[in-house]
């Protein structure tokens, strides 16, 4: 997988720097490609009883002042060899101007920052990251902090514990993502499998087979397996892999936190229904790991 060299940036409406323009920046840098920087920003609700004048005025207005900070901050950029667009969008659709401009610039990386939303707000209204981690095309990058602006440290969290085909494809994409990314940093690249072995006593419980320690070594070991199958395929040594016993939303977060990972790649399955409230692992994820996350699709 090629590194990752159109590079789609969402900044903040209200024109703060901010981690998620310090990671596009370094990666663009990195990789010597094209960086689009955009706000998607709408009239605010208070200013709706203003007449259709008025408002015109002021969207315009704080259109221009964004448009003006953006191109402050490509100047130093193109100054360093990177070809940088700009651009200051109204829209009340903010998805769906997004995933047109992934498409209309060829981008393969979205970075924004994370925007925390309590389960409260969430099940009123999905908020932009969700709405992004499932539906957006290409890789997004969801930043909360970035203490290291060019990654050093790279995780890639994956699902060895199910013998499904679509499951192994988007495993290997998260480790082809990951690489990707590390490459182009020059970066560590690590494994990580969280397997549950609370997960599986259930599915025992229901079944022929009697629970046992036995059987939940066979487990462990068929994750062992896959875990060095896949390390070898991309060139993953021992000493960068890990497992580790437990619920996965839980040991992705605090072994990411306490490794100081800067960057975790996870993929993305969207389930409706309580998904909605509860997410998928890679949304809880999302609120729990400190630095960020890389999320892909299938």
């Amino acid at each position: 997988m090629n590194a990752y060299t159109r590079l789609l940036l969402i900044c903040d409406p209200l024109l703060r720097d901010s981690a998620a323009m310090a990671r596009a920046k370094a990666l663009a840098l990195a990789g010597g490609g094209h960086l689009h920087m955009v706000t998607l920003d709408a009239l605010p609700v208070g200013l709706g009883v203003l007449d259709s004048v008025l408002q015109t005025r002021a969207r315009e207005e704080t259109r221009l002042r964004q448009e003006r900070w953006l191109e402050e901050r490509a100047v130093e950029l193109r100054a360093q060899g990177v070809e940088v667009g700009v651009e200051a969008i109204w829209t009340e659709n903010p998805l769906e101007e997004a995933l047109r401009l992934v498409e209309q610039h060829g981008i393969d990386l979205v970075v924004k920052d994370s925007q925390y939303e309590p389960a409260l707000s969430r099940a009123i209204m999905t908020p932009l990251d969700w709405q992004l981690l499932r539906r957006c095309p290409v890789p997004l990058h969801l930043v909360s902090t970035a203490d290291n602006p060019r990654p050093q440290r790279v995780l890639a969290a994956l699902d060895l514990s199910q013998d499904d085909v679509l499951v192994d494809q988007l495993n290997d994409h998260i480790v082809e993502s990951a690489q990707a990314l590390a490459r182009q940093c020059g970066a560590e690249l690590h494994l990580l499998q969280a397997y549950d072995l609370a997960s599986g006593y259930l599915a025992y419980a229901a079944g022929p087979v009697a629970w046992s320690p036995e059987v939940a070594e066979q487990m462990s070991g068929r994750s062992r397996q896959r875990m060095d199958r896949i390390g070898e395929r991309f060139g993953v040594g021992r000493p960068y892999q890990h497992l580790v016993k437990g619920a996965a939303t839980q040991v992705i977060s605090e072994f990411a936190n306490e490794k100081r990972f800067d960057v975790v790649v996870m993929g993305t399955l969207y389930r409706p229904g309580l998904a909605k409230i509860i997410g998928s692992t890679t949304e809880q994820a999302l609120y729990r790991v400190h630095s960020g996350i890389l999320a892909v699709r299938p």
